[in-house]
């Protein structure tokens, strides 16, 4: 098997991103919800594929070589979606909130849209056994988030710099050297989605909008 060219999986990674970034202002449930899907798998993806660059160097594209790697790679991808996808929607609820929309009313409709993602995204083959009870506890947060107490600051990004460190297919030793710099490096992504779900979601429409 030919190994992939990382600078290509990058480049159609960040043509991806632009294809479905959100410029025009999130004004109901489905534009909110395709925000949170496809902002957490950008943040996910970079993050992971650019740790493991930066950890194997030239290397990098020999890893793809191995099947077991392979297999590792695609059940981190998937579990370090659900910790962002976590993290964004408590968030993006926390938005709301602040925008003096009731606390009941935000927690049903974060809830909402976080079952259809993860009801549309089902559990896919290469995800490894553990991503149903992941999925359930991605689902149980949300649930028992309070969302009147929820500060509007990095408290909601709790799961994604903890799942990027235990699920990246790194030995446990260089893991433990890297871990602060990569969480650090995922909660630097986390600025422009942040910065741009402000700038775009208008709060009123968004629940004008919800059922």
């Amino acid at each position: 098997m030919q190994p992939p060219n990382f600078g290509r999986l990058i480049d159609s990674l960040r043509r991806w991103f632009r294809r479905w970034r959100h410029e025009e202002p999130i004004r109901d449930g489905g534009a909110l919800r395709q925000f949170l899907q496809t902002r957490a798998s950008h943040v996910a993806q970079m993050t992971l594929y650019g740790y493991l660059r930066t950890r194997a160097g030239t290397r990098f594209p020999e890893l793809f070589e191995n099947d077991a790697f392979a297999i590792s790679l695609n059940i981190a991808k998937w579990h370090v979606w659900l910790a962002c996808l976590s993290d964004l929607a408590i968030h993006a609820g926390t938005v709301l909130r602040r925008s003096n929309v009731a606390a009941e009313d935000v927690g049903g409709l974060m809830q909402r849209l976080v079952d259809e993602i993860l009801e549309q995204t089902g559990t896919p083959t290469d995800a490894g056994p553990e991503f149903p009870a992941h999925a359930q506890r991605v689902r149980a947060r949300l649930a028992l988030c309070g969302w009147s107490a929820q500060a509007d600051d990095e408290e909601a990004f709790a799961e994604s710099p903890t799942a990027l460190v235990y699920w990246a297919p790194i030995v446990d030793d260089l893991k433990a050297l890297d871990e602060s710099i990569v969480r650090s490096s995922i909660r630097y992504r986390w600025h422009e989605v942040k910065r741009d779900l402000h700038k775009n979601l208008d709060a009123a429409a968004v629940m004008d909008s919800a059922p």
